[in-house]
């Protein structure tokens, strides 16, 4: 059957959504979206991703590639964002719907991502930032914080700053290529890739005694800096 490709630039609120993937227990963001494509193409059962993101996590540009057969597909191709809208909840929306060729893949083609990281370093907590940034509300020695970024940048192993998970790990290793620790409520990262609970970086494992030193080298100088006092 001949199919139609269409590549996706989709934005959520992860507020209320356990990530991105379909869940067994709990309501993924990818989900929501199947079910809305579903009901205008009901041969349409999967979407492909880019990257995944964890519960609560928010997205400004996830990138998603949907196969529709040319059979089901009657309307202008402009309208599919529009029309898929029409179906999603508020806190999701497709900001974008074109027609790519076949051989694009969303996860295969992409080339890296961007974290953003939000701290809300106040000793009150700003209401409107309640799902958006962590409250820290020690004072942050910024300085401190860009020098100790520094030592993520490169390819490393990663595993130490990743999350449990259900499965192996094929490699830890990720190469980091920026931060911006900008302002004191904002860090930005780009990377290959991202574990769990970190931005990280590439492919090699190092050794257990490199990891080991990296670890400790970066944790210790970045929560120096975060976990510095208010002056007197």
């Amino acid at each position: 059957m001949e199919a139609l490709k269409f590549k996706l630039v989709i934005a959520y609120d992860g507020t209320a959504y356990q990530g991105w993937q379909v869940q067994k227990i709990g309501t993924g963001v990818q989900e929501k979206i199947e079910a809305a494509l579903g009901k205008m193409f009901p041969s349409v059962k999967r979407i492909h991703s880019s990257s995944r993101t964890d519960t609560g996590v928010h997205a400004l540009g996830m990138v998603a590639h949907v196969e529709i057969p040319r059979a089901e597909f009657k309307m202008p191709a402009a309208r599919l964002a529009l029309a898929l809208n029409a179906f999603l909840p508020d806190d999701i929306r497709v900001l974008s719907a074109v027609r790519v060729p076949e051989k694009f893949h969303a996860r295969f083609g992409a080339t890296g991502k961007q974290y953003r990281y939000f701290i809300w370093n106040h000793p009150a907590m700003n209401p409107l930032m309640q799902n958006r940034a962590w409250h820290f509300p020690v004072k942050l020695d910024l300085a401190k914080m860009r020098a100790a970024a520094k030592w993520f940048l490169g390819r490393h192993d990663f595993k130490s700053f990743a999350g449990t998970r259900s499965y192996e790990m094929k490699s830890n290793v990720r190469a980091a290529t920026s931060k911006n620790p900008a302002r004191k409520s904002l860090s930005s990262s780009k990377a290959t890739g991202f574990s769990t609970k970190c931005a990280g970086a590439s492919w090699e494992p190092w050794r257990r005694s490199a990891r080991e030193r990296f670890r400790r080298r970066a944790w210790k100088q970045f929560w120096r800096a975060a976990t510095a006092v208010w002056p007197a």
